[in-house]
């Protein structure tokens, strides 16, 4: 069978053999990802990667034989670099400090619909494509690379505080710029404060829709300057 060009491998780890299959099903219906296997155990999804080789791992916490967590530095230690993104009941604060230090690449608490996962799958296959296509020339190229990191919530939910109608005005704002754009120079544009325009600007920074560059005056600190990335 050949390849898709693009495709990324996904391995499903659960206990439950029913639950494995239903997420494999989610998986299968978001373009590039191709399940490639499922395991039902820790043991097992260390087989797996070794054969298998995915880009990603689904990979739930509460396993018969191991804790989920356990598994991420005996891959490592394998040498397997393959992403792994945690999909667990597991609440606890020492669970999600714990995936962030093993350096997962979301956390997914169940029960979840198609709704939760796909978006999240989205957000990966974005990051991944930065990471693989990437050329370093310097600072902005880096925080370009690692705004994925700092993304938002899954579904397009704005932080808190930020609202459409003016991330709309303010989205407007840079797209219809000659050149870059200040934050006090966006507020008089659109009417508001500027404190409000920079954290619109740095929301847009942040999800990667737009590039941020430091203007240098004779006094002061720096003035950042932002252009909307075409």
């Amino acid at each position: 069978m050949t390849e898709p060009a693009g495709a990324i491998d996904v391995l499903v780890v659960d206990d439950d053999f029913m639950v494995a299959r239903v997420h494999r099903t989610f998986v299968e219906r978001v373009a590039p990802f191709r399940v490639v296997g499922t395991a039902h155990t820790g043991e097992q999804a260390i087989e797996a990667v070794d054969a298998l080789r995915p880009d990603l791992v689904l990979l739930d916490l509460y396993l018969p034989d191991l804790f989920g967590l356990d598994v991420i530095p005996r891959l490592r230690t394998a040498g397997h670099d393959c992403d792994v993104m945690v999909i667990t009941a597991a609440r606890e604060a020492d669970a999600v400090r714990g995936a962030v230090r093993q350096g997962v690449v979301d956390y997914l608490l169940k029960p979840f619909d198609y709704e939760d996962l796909q978006p999240r799958l989205e957000r990966y296959a974005t990051q991944r494509g930065r990471l693989l296509t990437t050329v370093v020339r310097g600072q902005a190229d880096v925080d370009r690379v690692l705004a994925g990191a700092f993304a938002p919530p899954a579904g397009g939910a704005l932080p808190k505080g930020l609202s459409v109608e003016t991330a709309q005005l303010v989205e407007r704002a840079l797209r219809e710029a000659d050149g870059t754009v200040s934050a006090a120079e966006a507020a008089t544009t659109i009417g508001i404060s500027r404190v409000s325009a920079r954290r619109y600007l740095e929301y847009f920074h942040a999800i990667g829709n737009a590039d941020v560059a430091l203007r240098y005056g004779t006094a002061g600190r720096p003035e950042r300057r932002y252009t909307w990335r075409a």
